[in-house]
């Protein structure tokens, strides 16, 4: 019995929207979902993108990020958000992480930000590593007190909420979501940048379709250029399919946090294993990482031969070539993220996923662990 670490994923509605797209039913299928997600997050404005990392760099876009500008982010992060500014030629400051929840360390983040106050500090970005967020008021008003823009990378966090408020309605400047974070089957792809500010949603919009505007008194195909933008488009299949992602999402996490519930109450006794530490309401579990204390690494090749997939979340920043040597980063640099990284091990968890599912990855890595001397 093989149990992917990830798995696509679909149900009749989607199916259905996309049979209207298909059939050119009079329904603008992004507009339409750029509305539902507004409302669903509960944020002023939606603007849909082609992916997730479009939607980051929309908004480094949107915040008119320039050659040497700096933008913090933490050092545990999927590599498209340091990359996302470096193609700006503006640098990337890291943050080690929290031992606990392996998001950023906001004692470490006051700090910098404290000792380096400057005009080219322009933005940190937030990650939710598995939708879990940071508290997001401390952060908000350490952008008051230091003058800089909030963007969160929401991957992970479609759905989560801060304080009882869905993630993308709580006081960022601008959220970026991504609909397919972990999905090898690139079935649908779509991101969203999500803000309750009117000049940043509209300079986005702007930027996401070339900088194209038209005199609405002009023929329809006499067009201006204004600005340098680029094509962040989401199709109408894509969106779509992503109208149902985001009506299922509340069944979804529920569904989550019951496994990750499941997961706990097993493994918390089981020898080299340690459970999530922060298992709260507000935790939607879109990941499930799990400490192993001896070799990580045939630990999931033992797994992956029993038929289970896991996934690393993540390589920290600072041990990929290009920025250790465009940074002159050392190992020991980040010493948290580098413990972390040794041991963290993500392990399958998604909405149809059954009992019996879950109950044969506990059973797989019990006996694995036994093995561990």
């Amino acid at each position: 019995m093989k149990i992917p670490f990830n798995k696509y994923e679909s149900s009749r509605d989607a199916h259905s929207n996309v049979s209207d797209a298909l059939d050119g039913e009079e329904v603008n299928q992004v507009e339409q979902l750029e509305v539902d997600f507004a409302e669903y997050t509960g944020s002023e404005y939606a603007l849909a993108t082609s992916h997730g990392t479009s939607a980051l760099h929309l908004a480094m876009l949107a915040l008119d990020l320039k050659r040497g500008d700096k933008v913090v982010c933490c050092v545990n992060a999927h590599p498209n958000v340091p990359e996302v500014v470096r193609h700006f030629d503006a640098e990337p400051v890291f943050i080690d992480i929290d031992e606990a929840s392996y998001n950023i360390d906001l004692d470490k983040l006051e700090a910098y930000l404290e000792d380096n106050k400057s005009k080219k500090l322009k933005a940190v970005i937030i990650t939710h590593l598995g939708g879990l967020s940071v508290d997001l008021d401390r952060v908000y008003n350490m952008a008051k007190i230091y003058k800089v823009k909030i963007v969160e990378d929401a991957c992970d966090a479609l759905g989560a909420t801060y304080n009882g408020e869905k993630i993308g309605s709580n006081g960022a400047d601008i959220v970026c979501f991504n609909f397919s974070p972990y999905m090898k089957k690139n079935i649908c792809t779509g991101g969203m940048l999500v803000t309750n500010n009117e000049e940043i949603i509209d300079r986005a919009r702007l930027l996401a379709n070339h900088a194209i505007v038209r005199d609405e008194n002009a023929l329809e195909y006499i067009y201006n250029v204004v600005d340098i933008g680029n094509d962040y488009s989401m199709s109408e299949l894509n969106a779509a399919y992503i109208r149902a992602i985001v009506a299922e999402q509340d069944n979804k996490i529920s569904r989550q946090q019951a496994i990750a519930a499941i997961y706990t109450k097993a493994l918390e006794n089981i020898d080299h294993i340690t459970v999530p530490q922060l298992f709260r309401d507000e935790n939607p579990f879109s990941l499930y990482v799990i400490k192993v204390d001896k070799n990580r690494d045939s630990f999931a090749v033992e797994l992956n031969k029993n038929g289970i997939g896991t996934g690393l979340h993540y390589i920290p920043i600072h041990l990929l070539t290009y920025y250790k040597a465009k940074y002159s980063l050392r190992v020991n640099d980040f010493p948290v993220a580098l413990r972390a990284y040794q041991q963290v091990l993500s392990l399958p968890i998604y909405s149809s996923m059954s009992d019996s599912d879950v109950k044969t990855v506990v059973d797989k890595i019990k006996k694995i662990a036994k093995t561990r001397v």
